[in-house]
C-alpha cells in the first residue's frame, strides 16, 4: 500500500492556475514526491489518489512526453507513478490504473455496480442452443473444459465444480475496475468493467465490456483496430485485431484472432489462429485453426485441427511446402459424439470429394484416409502414418506453441504415438484382422459398414499399424531406460483404457478418480483441481510404462523383459523406423513427381529424413 498525503495550498493553487477542478481537493490525495506542475485542464470528483510524476514517456518510438494528466476528467480514480493520462473525451471512472501506463485518446473508462469482468458466466459450447455447461473464469484451461463438457449430464459433478468455480471467482474479483502496469492504451472509444493486467497494449480498440486481459511482462497482450469484446476473458500472449467481434468467450494463451473473426459462446485454447471466419458455441482446443471466410466452426469439438473452405475441411493435400498446417489432428466432434472428419489420431483422416459421410465406428481405425467417389466411399486404413504430412505436423507442432514458460494453463502433449493413439490402433488390427477372416484373403474389398476397404489397402493398413506399433514399444522401452524406471512398473495405473481431456493424456482411471474426488468433497477447492491435471501429466511417463510394459509382454509372448527380448524389441524398433522413414520418402518421391514442390524443399526435406538414423540409438 501506497502512503498518501493530502494536497499543500500551494499544490492546489498551481493545479488551479493550470485549469484544473476538484469537486472536493481534500478528497485528492497524492504521494509523497507528487508535484502538480504536469497537470493541465483536469477534473477531479471523488476520492482520488495520484503517485509522483518524474519520468519521460514514450508515446512512438523516438517521441517522448513528460508524463501527468492533460484534458480528462477523473472520478474515484487511483493512478499509479509516472504514468501519462490526456485526450480523455468523457471520463474515467471507478478504476485503479497502475505504474508507467499511457492512456490516449479515449471516450469513457468506467466500472459499474455489480461488474463481473467476464468471470461466472456459463456458456453452451457443442451445443448453441442448450443449456449451459462451461463456466468462464480467469484459469479455466482446456482440461477443465473439457471435463465439464464431457460429464455435462452428471448434475452432481457439474454442480461441485460450480460452486468451486464461483468461490473463486467471488475471491478474485476485484472491487473496482483495474489497470496494470506498463499499459498501454490509446484511440479507444469504451472499455466497462475491463480488468487489463501488466504489459497489454490496446490500440484503436471499438469497446471493451465485463472482459478481463491476463497480460504479463513475457507474454503480452495486443488488442487491436475495431475489436468489440463483451464478457469474455483472454490470456497472456494472445492478439486479437483487425475488427474482431467476440461475446461470450475464452481465449487461451497465445491465440491469435484476427481479421473481421466473429465469435460467440466459444473456447479458444492455446496456439488456436482464427481470422475472416466465425465460430459458435465451438469447443476449439490447443492449435485449431480457422483462415477462411466461409469457414463456420460451429457445435463442434476440435483439437489439432485445420478447418478450410466450405467442405474442404483441411489443405492436407500442401504437405512439403511451408503453408501447410498439418494433418495431426485430436478431434472434430459434434454435440452427438459423432464425427465429422475422422482425425489422424483417433479416426480415419478425411478426404472428401463432393460429400461428408461418417460413423463413430471409424474412430477405430485411425489414422486412415476416408474418400468418397460419387455414393461409395472408400476407407484406406492407415495410410496417414506414412505421409509426409504426418512427419511434418510431429516435428512441427512442438515447435509452434507460442506460450511463455509461465503461461501455460492447458497442458498439451505432443505425443503421436502414446497409450491413447497406439490403444486406437490395436483396436484397429482387431477390426482388420476380423474382416479378413471373415470374408477370407481372395476377395477384392472388404466391407466395413457402409465403407469400402479395397484388399491391397486392408492389407497395407495392417502393414502400417505394425509399424507404428514397433516404433512405438521401441522407443517406449529406450525412454524408459533412459529415465531410470525400466523393468516391471512400480505402478498398476494406466494398466487400462486411456482418454484424451483436449491435450492431457491420462489414464481413464485417474479420470475417474478425479470425478469422484470432485464429487465427494475430497477436493474443496478448483486450484485443487487444475494441480490434479499438473500431476496426472507429471506421472504420464510412469503411466505410459505400465501400460506398454503390458503390450511388450503381449505382443512378444514374453513373461518378462529379459536381455535377450530387450534387443529383439531394439532391432525391430530401427527396421521399423526404417520402413517407416522409406514409406515416407516415397511419399515425398510421389508429390515431387507431381510438379507441386520445388527442388529446394524436396531436397531440404530428404535431408532431414537421412537424419532420422541419428535418432535410432
Amino acid at each position: 500500500m501506497r502512503d498518501y498525503r493530502q494536497l499543500t495550498q500551494e499544490e492546489i493553487l498551481v493545479l488551479e492556475q493550470n485549469a484544473c477542478w476538484a469537486e472536493d481537493w481534500q478528497r485528492v490525495r497524492v504521494a509523497e514526491d507528487f508535484r502538480p506542475y504536469n497537470f493541465h485542464r483536469v477534473v477531479f470528483y471523488g476520492d482520488i489518489r495520484l503517485g509522483s510524476f518524474e519520468k519521460q514517456v514514450e508515446v512512438a518510438k523516438g517521441f517522448f512526453k513528460h508524463s501527468g494528466i492533460n484534458d480528462a476528467t477523473l472520478r474515484n480514480v487511483s493512478v499509479g507513478n509516472d504514468c501519462l493520462i490526456e485526450k480523455v473525451g468523457n471520463f474515467i471512472n471507478n478504476y485503479t490504473i497502475g505504474d508507467d501506463c499511457y492512456i490516449s485518446n479515449i471516450s469513457t473508462m468506467e466500472t459499474t455496480e455489480g461488474a463481473s469482468y467476464g468471470a461466472g458466466s456459463t456458456i453452451s459450447v457443442l451445443n448453441e442452443m442448450g443449456d449451459g455447461n462451461v463456466t468462464l473464469f480467469r484459469e479455466l484451461n482446456s482440461q477443465l473444459a473439457a471435463l465439464m463438457v464431457k460429464y455435462h449430464s452428471d448434475k452432481a459433478l457439474i454442480n461441485r465444480l460450480r460452486q468451486l468455480i464461483d468461490d473463486e471467482v467471488r475471491i478474485s474479483t476485484p472491487e473496482r475496475g483495474i489497470i496494470g502496469n506498463r499499459v498501454k492504451i490509446i484511440n479507444t472509444k469504451d472499455i466497462t468493467n475491463t480488468v487489463i493486467k501488466g504489459d497489454c497494449e490496446i490500440s484503436g480498440a471499438s469497446r471493451l465490456n465485463e472482459c478481463t486481459i491476463l497480460s504479463s511482462e513475457d507474454a503480452s497482450v495486443f488488442i487491436g483496430t475495431g475489436v468489440i469484446c463483451e464478457n469474455s476473458i483472454i490470456c497472456d500472449g494472445c492478439s486479437i485485431n483487425n475488427s474482431v467481434k467476440m461475446q461470450d468467450c475464452f481465449v487461451g494463451e497465445a491465440c491469435q484472432v484476427t481479421n473481421g473473426f466473429t465469435a460467440e459462446a466459444s473456447l479458444f485454447f492455446a496456439n488456436s489462429f482464427m481470422a475472416n471466419g466465425e465460430a459458435c458455441a465451438a469447443f476449439c482446443g490447443p492449435f485449431s485453426a480457422s483462415h477462411h471466410k466461409s469457414s463456420l466452426l460451429i457445435g463442434g469439438q476440435f483439437s489439432f485441427y485445420n478447418a478450410g473452405s466450405n467442405t474442404n475441411f483441411s489443405n492436407h493435400a500442401y504437405k512439403m511446402g511451408p503453408m501447410h498446417w498439418g494433418t495431426l489432428e485430436r478431434g472434430t466432434k459434434t454435440a452427438s459424439g459423432s464425427y465429422i472428419l475422422m482425425p489422424a489420431t483417433i479416426g480415419a483422416f478425411s478426404v472428401c470429394f463432393g460429400k461428408l459421410m461418417h460413423h463413430p465406428d471409424t474412430r477405430n481405425l485411425p489414422f486412415s484416409y476416408l474418400i468418397a467417389y460419387g455414393e461409395t466411399m472408400y476407407l484406406v486404413p492407415g495410410r496417414n502414418i506414412t505421409t509426409v504430412g504426418l512427419y511434418r505436423d510431429i516435428k512441427k507442432w512442438p515447435k509452434r506453441d507460442k506460450r511463455s514458460k509461465q503461461s501455460k494453463k492447458s497442458i498439451i502433449n505432443f505425443d503421436w504415438l502414446s497409450p491413447y493413439t497406439v490403444g486406437e490402433i490395436i483396436e484397429g488390427m482387431k477390426i482388420l484382422r476380423a474382416l479378413r477372416n471373415a470374408s477370407g484373403d481372395n476377395v477384392t474389398s472388404y466391407n466395413f459398414h457402409e465403407y469400402v476397404i479395397n484388399a491391397s489397402s486392408l492389407k497395407k493398413g495392417l502393414k502400417y499399424y505394425d509399424i507404428a506399433l514397433r516404433i512405438y514399444m521401441g522407443a517406449v522401452m529406450k525412454r524408459a531406460t533412459r529415465e531410470g524406471f525400466f523393468g516391471k512398473p512400480k505402478t498398476s495405473t494406466g494398466k487400462g483404457a486411456w482418454t484424451d481431456l483436449s491435450g492431457l493424456l491420462t489414464p481413464k482411471s485417474e479420470e475417474e478418480r478425479l470425478v469422484d474426488d470432485i464429487k465427494n468433497g475430497t477436493i474443496e477447492n478448483i486450484q485443487q483441481v487444475l494441480e490434479r491435471f499438473e500431476d496426472i501429466n507429471s506421472h504420464y511417463s510412469d503411466y505410459r510404462w505400465a501400460w506398454s510394459y503390458q503390450l511388450i509382454l503381449d505382443y512378444y509372448h514374453l513373461t518378462e523383459l529379459d536381455e535377450a527380448a530387450c534387443e529383439r524389441i531394439r532391432q525391430d524398433y530401427v527396421k521399423a523406423r526404417r520402413a517407416w522413414i522409406a514409406e515416407i520418402r516415397k511419399d515425398a518421391e510421389k508429390e515431387f513427381a507431381m510438379g507441386d514442390v520445388e527442388q529446394e524443399v524436396y531436397d531440404d526435406f530428404l535431408e532431414k529424413l537421412d537424419h532420422e538414423i541419428d535418432y535410432e540409438n
